[in-house]
């Protein structure tokens, strides 16, 4: 028990000291400093994973939102939001996905590399969609103020309840389009807040987003990082889908995982709001438009 005690309070002080010093969000994400990768860590830093508690993992939900990936609440508990954010972070810096706050991931916290663009000279207010890495960073002024985790089209054939089509979220360059507020649900599955931007294709949060492409050919992202996202992204802002020079990742092998079929997304059990025009095509002012028009989950 004072062992865990004098955790805390040292994770404490080394995240107030890191936290205090001037910081912006561009320093959130691309290369990183000289020798960084270096810097010893504290022997108290423990492994964090789901179900943990304590001040340590609030601490690193504090610095995780304020380097510009939102985690949800600030609550002391590693949740199913944190773990999704983790990913994203851990991708953001070169590291291999892992449901944990490891030592590497301690490392980057405490040094993380910056942001680095997907479009060269792109627009100032613009969001990007690497395909390679399955992240999304939303960028103002020039600058990112948003890096999610994401999930998007699982690259195969499906046919579901006489729809069918190719799983696939197409590179290019697109503007959003049609913005349906709260929950709709069509044959394909549930979208919160999806923000359209390519015919059916949209970015929405969704329940289900795996840590590999799995959708319909829509971009999913966590339900904690929907609404911001919505609020984003207005008509006309710049959607660019790109796939990075980075190494891809590979798929994980899960017990028991099946693949025979793209997983639909569920709206939670509490009720919601279904938008009387979810079923049908969204209008996009993009360059292109999607090859099927009635929305891709």
């Amino acid at each position: 028990m004072r062992s865990t005690v004098q955790r805390s309070l040292i994770t404490s002080t080394v995240f107030a000291l890191v936290t205090t010093l001037p910081f912006s969000v561009t320093h959130a994400v691309a290369d990183p400093a000289p020798d960084s990768r270096h810097v010893p860590l504290p022997d108290q830093f423990t492994t964090l994973k789901t179900g943990s508690r304590g001040m340590e993992v609030h601490n690193a939900k504090k610095r995780l939102k304020d380097l510009g990936f939102p985690p949800g609440n600030l609550s002391p508990t590693y949740d199913p939001a944190l773990r999704m954010t983790v990913w994203a972070f851990q991708k953001a810096n070169g590291l291999k996905p892992v449901d944990r706050i490891d030592a590497p991931t301690w490392q980057a916290l405490l040094h993380p590399r910056r942001v680095r663009p997907l479009v060269a000279g792109g627009e100032p207010e613009r969001t990007e969609i690497d395909l390679r890495r399955q992240l999304l960073t939303a960028w103002r002024g020039g600058k990112p103020v948003l890096v999610t985790h994401i999930s998007t089209g699982a690259r195969r054939p499906y046919c579901e309840k006489g729809h069918c089509g190719f799983a696939a979220t197409p590179l290019g360059d697109y503007r959003v389009g049609v913005r349906v507020p709260g929950w709709s649900t069509g044959i394909l599955g549930s979208m919160f807040y999806p923000v359209y931007f390519n015919g059916g294709i949209a970015i929405h949060g969704s329940t289900l987003v795996p840590r590999y492409p799995a959708s319909h050919g829509c971009v999913r992202v966590p339900l904690h990082n929907a609404l911001d996202l919505y609020r984003f992204l207005q008509p006309g802002v710049p959607v660019y889908v790109r796939r990075s020079e980075a190494p891809a990742e590979r798929r994980p092998k899960a017990h028991g995982e099946q693949r025979s079929r793209i997983p639909k997304a569920r709206p939670p059990k509490a009720p919601h709001r279904s938008h009387p025009h979810s079923s049908r095509p969204a209008r996009s002012t993009g360059h292109r438009t999607g090859r099927d028009g009635g929305g891709r989950r």
